[in-house]
């Protein structure tokens, strides 16, 4: 592979660590350029249609995923079937119970927040006897040693699929969030936006996304790295698309980064842990910095 042979090539002359000869590392950075990209262009929506709660719930939802799969027999570093399964499951009933209660959607999004982890958290102290721990944590918080040749190709697959649903009516969910009114008329008109169907499009996102990212930042901090970049971004863009833009620079940055940080100065934390602990601290830094007065303002919407 291309990025192998140059990382090999970095090693050799002296300016990359010994670690990034490995495939291992290779098949991390991959990762971490296909996930990074997808969690940004999709974090735009999420803030935007201020769903920050519901992703955040949805990731919690994979805890119960994990356990799920490795009861019905799933093996226990790739409960895909199961982890999928749960999160769209999850994420299709919240929002349908959503457009059939008057209960205040942070509520209700608690309420399901609730059950996901407390369920999750049961399952998981039945199964931790049946498997190793460590395997745990490396689903739960993300960990580069366990991304393999099949992980990529499972993630090449969610990322065409999402990037065709993402070009194809990206922009139709934009302006749906934000003037909800206008593309009901509009739709009248001919150019249906179909307002609910792009809602329900969303859920199935956040939940193909999810399952791509447990790998590299986990299932419990994926909901973290969906928010996180898109507010940064909020807060020093002017206008729709440097928002977008400088959203997708900022996560996939935070997760090269969190990848390859930990490696090259031998920190023994998860890769997860990490990028959100990368893209936190950037956050931190534009608010200081917003405050001090050395950066203007969002533009309004």
């Amino acid at each position: 592979m291309i990025m192998q042979q140059w990382l090999a090539s970095g090693v050799e002359q002296g300016w990359l660590p010994e670690i990034f000869q490995y495939p291992f590392v290779t098949y991390a950075l991959i990762a971490a350029v296909m996930v990074g990209p997808l969690l940004g262009a999709l974090g735009t929506l999420v803030v935007v249609k201020r769903l920050a709660f519901f992703s955040e719930a949805v990731g919690h939802g994979a805890l119960t995923g994990v356990a799920v799969g490795i009861l019905l027999g799933e093996p226990a570093t790739q409960p895909i079937a199961a982890l999928f399964g749960f999160c769209l499951s999850f994420a299709l009933i919240l929002h349908w119970v959503k457009s059939r209660t008057q209960v205040p959607y942070d509520a209700l999004v608690g309420v399901f927040l609730a059950f996901a982890i407390a369920l999750g958290a049961a399952l998981l102290l039945y199964v931790a006897k049946m498997v190793n721990v460590h395997i745990l944590e490396n689903v739960l918080f993300g960990s580069i040693l366990t991304v393999t040749p099949n992980d990529l190709i499972l993630l090449g697959l969610i990322s065409l699929v999402s990037w065709v649903m993402i070009w194809r009516y990206g922009n139709q969910a934009l302006m749906s969030a934000l003037q909800p009114e206008l593309a009901r008329v509009q739709g009248a008109g001919g150019r249906r936006a179909r307002v609910t169907l792009l809602d329900y499009g969303f859920v199935l996102l956040i939940a193909l996304i999810t399952v791509a990212a447990v790998k590299i930042i986990g299932a419990v901090l994926v909901g973290a790295l969906l928010l996180i970049p898109a507010t940064t971004a909020r807060l020093i863009s002017h206008n729709l698309r440097g928002f977008f833009i400088r959203t997708l620079i900022i996560s996939t940055g935070s997760c090269v980064a969190g990848v390859v940080l930990p490696m090259a100065f031998e920190i023994p934390i998860p890769s997860g842990a990490a990028i959100v602990l990368l893209a936190s601290s950037l956050f931190l830094v534009v608010v200081l910095l917003r405050q001090l007065g050395w950066l203007q303002t969002q533009a309004n919407g």
